[in-house]
């Protein structure tokens, strides 16, 4: 292999910050952790160190120039502490059978931060055994509360962001053997298990989605257990931002009034392995302060990170640009290596198709290899059935799996100890997320290796070829706005069914609480009464809020002719991925959409191998309905406010699976839709654009455009976003502003806060933009720079030249940085 040059190499603390760099940007200045002591090179669980693993991957042929960056993490020893006096004997005692003899330090101080009444946010590295900070003071709480009959005398209430993080918290806590009534209460539960739960159980794990629609809707029948609720726990707090942030923000409102009404002031604990600024971001999360525990004193083995990029491949995509080789082509490559070394090893892959190709695509290569390993690869993602699920995390769990890909849905789904490797098929959209991927390796405390492979895409080919702006930074703090009036609303009519809503309730639901209760009244969804607000509708007032922004009701996938459930897709995204012709990949098998109907939520497939992929084209147009802010840079403007956005699907590409040439482009009749949502937005005038001799009339539309593409792809760098979350449109003349105006808006209705972001961070983010643009190595643009998967318009027009020309025109009365 190619040794790395002297900057390409440094070390990362243990906690997923950086540590001392040797030349490769500043360090972090994350307060309350400390750099790790160096320590012997552990083996992974294979016995080999986790630099060996890397330096086979790159020895292999072809791979020479593909490692564009390596990165150590060194080992870190533990920090013990006494068991606190109060804790449960025979907990304890539990935990000593499995080989705790004593807790690390920040469990206990977790725990004593409960124990004293205090709600508080436990935020330590991934896999440091955090749920032993809230299991410690909640089951001590429960045992020592109950009656001398059994009767429940202290209830906590876990609530996990998937329904299998919390049917593995159940097995843990079955595990440890003790008189606890533990019970999970979701979508799969029976009624006979619902009510056992309501009635007995203590220790309840559930996911926000059923408290909204179950628990808090029908508060009076669980009257006993909401009367016993001591604390509630919140985990992998980190995963709620952005909008879904926002709705589960305002169900932990509505909990406490319910807990209230029925006597109860339960104490929160908070986990988190990767957010910034924890305290801040959970007082916003339940409305109120809290203490912060952030010393990590569990011990990590060895992880070597390696940035991996794709070569350019011989083919050429849209306008003749250079094309590299898929980056989950790559990652099937590396998956399969790893499994026929016998290293566990979990790839992380952005989207559902793309989890479905990898799983395929690697499963065949084992099976050339070494045929006994077929079946050893199987992938895992939403939208699978129940059963599917499970028997997918019990192989996993027992090792009968060497390898899987997934979606994020298992990065926050079930505890899986021994893996080895983990690869990480593109940024996932924030370093928090980064960090937590790549954490889920090494987990028995052994080494560890992760691999990020770069996709196409502006972002991706910044990171690794500007590693400090990945390993170099904190983690971003979790942004949501309660003050979105989309959620909020409906959350305010969820609480007055469930409880009226009076003047006092302003110091939960926010200042804004009284305009948005004048708004609900005039729309007939609230009625005004001497003693406060009140739904009257028959309805259930818990219907109006898709807590995960989904955008409309799911759309099942049948199967043509047996009518059997193959499936489902989130309603926001069935126009782009189940619409008539598309091809839909489900656990390894390809399937052709013969039919979306929309007005049934129904999409009728049928099993067809198939040698090409479909992507989806739309249109947007905008309009401004409400600038909010302004601020002049010379005579270019920078604004943010309110916008409508329409979209249509007007067709489809067809690709060659293997090569990414397209086929052809097939014609769809879908109906518009219009998202009213926030953006930030900025203006050059006519005067600039003469004055600038690099740009002609013509080739504004295409430095605009060039400039819009690119700028989304950088966003993700100053906000808690990915380029998924928002989009954009640009034009050399709108007709709202009268000039060239390139727009970047949230993808949520009311929006998430990552435009508003995008603003407030302008001046750096555009330079970011130019930046990448200018430093791509192609000559008139490619996937890397300007391109964008995402374009309506078959990305064009493009100009790089132009865009850069133009940033220069924009940035240069622009603020520092």
């Amino acid at each position: 292999m190619t040794q790395p040059g002297p900057h390409d190499e440094h070390q990362i603390r243990a906690d997923g910050g950086p540590a001392e760099w040797e030349g490769v940007g500043p360090p972090c200045d994350n307060p309350g952790v400390s750099a790790a002591p160096d320590s012997a090179v552990p083996s992974t669980g294979v016995g080999r160190p986790p630099a060996a693993l890397l330096d086979r991957l790159v020895a292999l042929p072809g791979r020479a120039d593909r490692l564009t960056h390596r990165a150590v993490r060194p080992a870190r020893a533990a920090e013990h502490v006494a068991w606190p006096a109060w804790a449960d004997a025979e907990l304890v005692a539990s935990y000593g059978r499995r080989g705790v003899e004593r807790p690390w330090s920040h469990q206990v101080a977790a725990a004593e931060a409960a124990h004293r009444g205090e709600d508080v946010v436990v935020s330590t590295g991934t896999a440091s055994g955090k749920s032993l900070a809230y299991l410690l003071p909640t089951l001590s709480a429960i045992r020592a509360a109950r009656g001398p009959r059994g009767q429940r005398g202290s209830s906590t209430l876990y609530l996990a962001p998937t329904k299998a993080l919390a049917h593995d918290q159940w097995a843990s806590l079955r595990d440890l053997g003790l008189d606890v009534r533990v019970a999970t209460h979701d979508g799969d539960s029976t009624p006979e298990e619902r009510e056992w739960t309501r009635d007995h159980a203590e220790y309840v794990l559930t996911n926000p989605d059923m408290l909204h629609r179950s628990l808090l809707p029908g508060h009076e029948r669980w009257h006993h257990f909401f009367k016993s609720l001591d604390h509630v726990v919140v985990d992998e707090c980190h995963h709620y931002r952005g909008v879904f942030g926002a709705h589960v923000a305002q169900i932990l409102r509505r909990l406490q009034r319910v807990a209230a009404h029925h006597g109860a002031q339960p104490r929160f604990v908070l986990a988190s392995a990767t957010v910034a600024e924890p305290g801040v971001t959970a007082a916003r999360m339940i409305g109120r302060p809290v203490t912060e525990v952030t010393e990590d004193g569990s011990p990590r083995g060895e992880l070597v990170l390696g940035l991996w990029e794709p070569p350019l491949t011989s083919h050429t995509g849209e306008n003749g640009a250079p094309v590299r080789r898929p980056a989950t082509a790559e990652t099937a490559d590396l998956l399969a290596d790893l499994v026929v070394d016998d290293v566990r090893t979990l790839a992380f892959v952005r989207s559902r198709r793309g989890v479905e190709t990898v799983a395929q695509r690697a499963g065949e290569l084992i099976a050339e290899v070494d045929p006994s390993l077929a079946g050893r690869i199987d992938s895992y993602r939403g939208g699978y059935l129940p059963e599917e699920r499970r028997e997918l995390e019990r192989q996993l769990r027992s090792g009968h799996l060497l390898g899987m890909a997934a979606t994020n849905a298992l990065e926050l789904g079930i505890d899986v100890s021994g893996l080895d490797a983990v690869v990480v098929t593109g940024y996932p959209g924030t370093r928090a997320a980064f960090w937590q991927q790549v954490g889920r390796a090494g987990r028995d405390g052994g080494g560890a290796l992760g691999v990020m492979v770069a996709r196409d895409d502006p972002l991706d080919t910044y990171l690794v070829h500007h590693p400090e702006a990945l390993l170099g930074r904190p983690v971003e703090g979790t942004a949501f706005d309660t003050d979105n009036p989309h959620v909020l609303g409906p959350h305010l009519c969820a609480a007055a069914q469930e409880l009226p809503v009076t003047v006092a309730d302003a110091e939960l639901f926010g200042p804004r609480m009284r305009e948005v209760l004048r708004t609900l009244v005039e729309q007939g969804l609230l009625r005004r009464r001497a003693i406060g607000w009140f739904w009257t509708d028959r309805s259930r007032a818990a219907d109006l809020a898709d807590i995960r922004s989904a955008g409309g009701r799911q759309v099942q996938l049948v199967e043509a002719g047996t009518g059997r459930v193959v499936g489902t897709v989130d309603g926001g995204r069935a126009h782009g991925t189940a619409h008539t012709g598309a091809v839909y990949l489900h656990r390894g098998e390809t399937w052709l959409v013969e039919e979306l109907d929309l007005e049934e939520h129904v999409a009728t497939l049928r099993r067809e191998d198939t040698d090409f992929t479909t992507s989806a084209r739309e249109v947007t147009d905008i309009t401004i309905t409400e600038e909010r802010e302004r601020v002049a840079w010379g005579a270019c403007h920078l604004s943010f406010g309110i916008v409508d956005v329409t979209s249509q699907v007007t067709s489809y590409l067809r690709r060659r699976a293997r090569t990414g040439e397209v086929i052809d482009e097939r014609p769809l009749d879908l109906p518009p839709r219009t998202l009213s949502t926030t953006a930030v937005w900025w203006t050059v005038p006519d005067s600039v654009l003469t004055a600038t001799p690099a740009l002609d009339a013509a080739d504004l539309p295409g430095a605009a455009h060039a400039a819009e593409h690119c700028s989304i792809g950088l966003l993700p760098l100053f906000a808690t976003c990915d380029r998924w979350d928002i989009g954009g449109v640009s034009t050399a003349r709108h007709a709202d502003t009268g000039e060239l105006t390139v727009f970047v808006h949230d993808g949520h209705p009311g929006g998430a806060g990552f435009a508003e972001r995008g603003f407030r961070t302008a001046a750096a983010w555009l330079r970011a933009t130019r930046g990448a643009i200018a430093s791509c190595e192609c000559a008139t643009g490619c996937p890397s720079c300007i391109q964008s998967p995402k374009c309506g318009n078959g990305n064009d027009p493009l100009d790089k030249a132009g865009a850069i020309a133009l940033l220069d025109a924009l940035l240069r009365d622009a603020p520092p940085a």
